[in-house]
């Protein structure tokens, strides 16, 4: 099975070009190479000239008939926050597009403070609005998904960052499918690759208030592979680690002063592991000579700040998923969990050369890391419940 999902995915990348910048942003690396590469192709084929950016696809389109056959409920947060929202619905448009489909997104209402009413509401609208595969982003649709998938059993969903979900009577919901990915593989990556490029003081602002799975998983990692890394190098770093102002994925005048505190007292580089609130931290780094790790896409493009993005596939993972409604096999998929990490070619960093800003970490020692992440040489935890341990070469400090 794994297999397949790969050789799927991989073609999906070949097609993929994301959000920021024209480069892969939604696409990990997923073949090594020996120089920074393009991480939407193999670095053996040729590169994809003619591949449709989403960026040249429209977020509103108006169907002949009035209806959408794919849906998209986005996360708290904005649409186009160059991060998890934009990412995942990248994939909706991107396969949309390819195959002449109609397609819509759909905002709870009351924004940050969307309830899990104001979630069903967007569901039913989408459902009542002709869809026949409903994408939803984010934890936080649980309840209201729950509601909306008993409710209309013949619509399937696709639950990104998910995990398969039951009805009142504790029945499978089988018109789920749950997409989560192996966050803790990307964020390891990135925080072994920081430390080698010679980072000694680093920090972790993560959003959801510490009880977003993915964000947690992420975060752990990143303390991991800095950890690995310290170690091998016969030093002992720094981190300060926070959910302080992540409540709601949002940018605000809090996390800024917080994060320019931090700078100011010494840290050089913070992994924004939380949506829009990228926009707070790299405006704190900017003031302030320091640099940031993006995350979900490549958010290089962004900001100079940004020396590399632990990413996930969130577009390619969309249109496999959504592919599976259309070509018959989506009750592979349907009520379980399936989560794509190195061996899927899901999980990475950004290996394109306007991305890859690392002075001494070179593409060798990542791709070296990555093979041994891939052949099962090297497990990484994904309990994040283990974070508030003892390390051997890092100094962990949760604020």
């Amino acid at each position: 099975m794994k297999k397949f999902i790969a050789l799927v995915m991989a073609a999906a990348m070949a097609l993929s070009l994301a959000a920021c910048g024209g480069t892969p942003a939604s696409t990990p690396a997923s073949t090594p190479a020996s120089e920074p590469t393009s991480a939407s192709t193999p670095a053996s084929e040729p590169e994809q000239t003619d591949a449709v950016s989403a960026d040249d696809i429209e977020d509103n389109m108006t169907s002949a008939d009035g209806t959408y056959e794919i849906a998209f409920i986005t996360d708290v947060g904005q649409l186009k926050d160059k991060s998890f929202n934009q990412g995942t619905y990248d994939g909706v448009k991107l396969y949309a597009a390819a195959n002449g489909l109609s397609y819509k997104y759909y905002q709870p209402a009351n924004g940050d403070q969307a309830t899990d009413d104001d979630r069903y509401d967007a569901m039913k609208a989408a459902v009542e609005g002709g869809a026949k595969v409903v994408v939803c982003a984010g934890f936080m649709q649980e309840t209201a998904l729950k509601r909306a998938a008993a409710e209309f059993p013949e619509v399937p969903f696709v639950f990104i960052d998910g995990y398969p979900l039951a009805d009142e009577e504790g029945n499978t919901l089988t018109n789920v499918a749950a997409i989560a990915f192996k966050e803790e593989q990307a964020g390891y990556f990135a925080g072994y690759a920081v430390v080698k490029d010679g980072f000694e003081k680093l920090g972790f602002s993560g959003g959801g208030g510490g009880t977003n799975p993915a964000c947690c998983r992420f975060g752990y990692g990143f303390v991991q592979g800095a950890n690995a890394a310290a170690a091998e190098l016969g030093k002992t770093v720094d981190m300060n680690f926070s959910w302080e102002y992540g409540a709601s994925f949002g940018a605000s005048p809090e996390l800024q002063t917080m994060m320019e505190g931090w700078y100011a007292n010494g840290t050089e580089i913070v992994f924004a592991c939380g949506g829009s609130m990228f926009q707070s931290i790299s405006a704190a780094a900017s003031a302030n000579d320091g640099y940031v790790v993006g995350v979900d896409v490549d958010q290089s493009a962004q900001s100079d700040t940004v020396i590399t993005s632990a990413m996930k596939g969130l577009a390619d993972a969309v249109q496999w998923a959504v592919a599976k409604v259309y070509d018959g096999t989506f009750s592979e998929i349907g009520g379980v969990a399936t989560s794509l990490g190195v061996a899927e070619h899901a999980v990475g960093l950004p290996t394109a050369e306007s991305s890859w800003r690392f002075e001494t970490f070179t593409a060798e020692e990542y791709n070296a890391l990555y093979e041994k992440v891939l052949n099962g040489e090297l497990i990484i935890d994904s309990d994040y419940n283990n974070l508030e341990q003892e390390y051997s070469n890092l100094n962990l400090n949760i604020i």
